[in-house]
């Protein structure tokens, strides 16, 4: 029975929870930034990771609460640490704007939550890791590739275009030029405008 009751308890908590941050998301869409915020809020320090990254939002942008960079972090953080996509991202990107160069671990924490978010399908991440890999001080060129490969089939023109630079110098494939021209030739399909004066 007091399992039973555990049980219950854990449901109504989780439905509670995606009840607050569905109605923070249509608040914010009717443009109720602060009442958005105190749903999401409600339900982030109930654990919901989606709410915790939605917190984080607010706080990066300044929607229904003030700006603050370490605040959105801090949310991110819960919200990546519980394997939300979108918070790895976001958080990643945190980590290495704001580590100091000389700090290996939080690099290398920021590049483990890059690479899970790439994993998850989020298309931002892998083309960020893509050019973090290509230009970092020691390049790993392959793997760039790699992720500029994922982004571009996900739709980014900018990745694609990248990824006909890569053709086009051999970097980390063999160089090829037919290919090259494939690939800027999407790219300036979908708006790039580097893709249209590399094809020039």
């Amino acid at each position: 029975l007091e399992e039973a009751a555990f049980q219950l308890q854990q449901v109504f908590r989780i439905d509670i929870s995606i009840a607050l941050n569905i109605l923070g998301v249509e608040s914010m869409r009717a443009g109720h930034y602060r009442i958005a915020y105190t749903c999401f809020k409600l339900a982030a320090d109930r654990g919901y990771s989606k709410a915790q990254f939605n917190v984080g939002l607010c706080y990066e942008h300044g929607r229904g609460t003030a700006k603050d960079l370490e605040k959105a972090a801090f949310y991110y953080c819960r919200a990546a640490s519980s394997c939300h996509p979108m918070a790895q991202y976001h958080y990643a990107r945190y980590l290495l704007c704001h580590t100091p160069e000389d700090e290996w671990d939080g690099h290398q924490k920021a590049v483990t939550f890059l690479e899970q978010a790439a994993m998850a399908g989020i298309t931002e991440a892998q083309a960020y890791l893509g050019v973090f890999y290509m230009k970092g001080l020691q390049p790993q060129e392959q793997r760039g590739l790699k992720y500029l490969l994922l982004a571009a089939k996900n739709g980014d023109a900018q990745s694609r275009y990248h990824v006909g630079v890569c053709y086009e110098k051999g970097l980390g494939v063999q160089q090829n030029l037919a290919e090259a021209m494939r690939h800027y030739r999407q790219s300036a399909a979908a708006g790039n405008r580097n893709a249209r004066e590399r094809l020039r």
